[in-house]
């Protein structure tokens, strides 16, 4: 590569790599083999939280591997998965109220809204926001404000109060699709039709497409509107 190479460390080793490659492909180029903490590479899924300092800089930076350039002098730690305690329930026998968050999650109330959760999120989700309709017990608010939380656990990474915020979040979007959200009766027609066979002709025939047509019908589709 024409590059010039530039110096970052991974788990306090020194490497040279360049600069126009995120963090993810710098330590494959370095010479690691991603197992864990490699998902989709495009910022969705949440599996390559990254903890990094840049010398000279007294602050603890924080992000996505895929998605996040290298820079000169980075100390890079991963954090395939973030020990934050995730409650057991059976959504089945709960109630969407306010007393059932709090039952399951009563840290909840221990926020201090401080906003530390918000900077920390790569998705750029007002997690304060969701955080604070959550301590009003406003189980639809936090189902509608967390709706795009991939679960990397940095909000609950960098949280002072200690809480889970992604698993809070993720309990209120189970409870408002499973007690709350009005029933998608087109859906339901759906399965019905698929149910009677409607479509396994159809199916049959995208089964046995070769990919690359499969791809072009997929990506030439037309797509409902919101």
């Amino acid at each position: 590569m024409s590059e010039e190479l530039i110096p970052i460390y991974i788990m306090g080793k020194q490497y040279m790599v360049p600069p126009s490659l995120t963090i993810q492909r710098a330590m494959e180029y370095a010479g690691y083999r991603l197992l864990r903490g490699c998902g989709c590479r495009a910022g969705f899924c949440g599996a390559c939280a990254t903890v990094y300092r840049i010398a000279g800089d007294y602050r603890l930076h924080i992000g996505l591997a895929c998605a996040t350039l290298v820079q000169p002098n980075m100390y890079l730690t991963q954090i395939p998965f973030f020990p934050a305690e995730r409650r057991s329930y059976n959504l089945a026998e709960l109630k969407a109220t306010p007393e059932t968050l709090f039952s399951i999650y009563p840290e909840v109330l221990r926020c201090l809204q401080c906003g530390t959760c918000t900077k920390a999120c790569p998705q750029n989700i007002d997690v304060r926001a969701y955080m604070a309709a959550a301590m009003r017990g406003d189980i639809a608010a936090v189902a509608d404000k967390s709706f795009d939380c991939i679960m990397c656990g940095l909000c609950a990474a960098r949280c002072p109060a200690e809480e889970v915020q992604y698993n809070i979040a993720i309990l209120c979007r189970r409870l408002y699709g499973r007690y709350i959200a009005p029933r998608a009766q087109h859906l339901a027609e759906r399965v019905r039709e698929i149910e009677a066979g409607k479509y396994d002709a159809e199916i049959a025939a995208l089964k046995a497409m070769p990919k690359e047509e499969l791809a072009e019908k997929y990506n030439s589709r037309d797509i409902e509107p919101d």
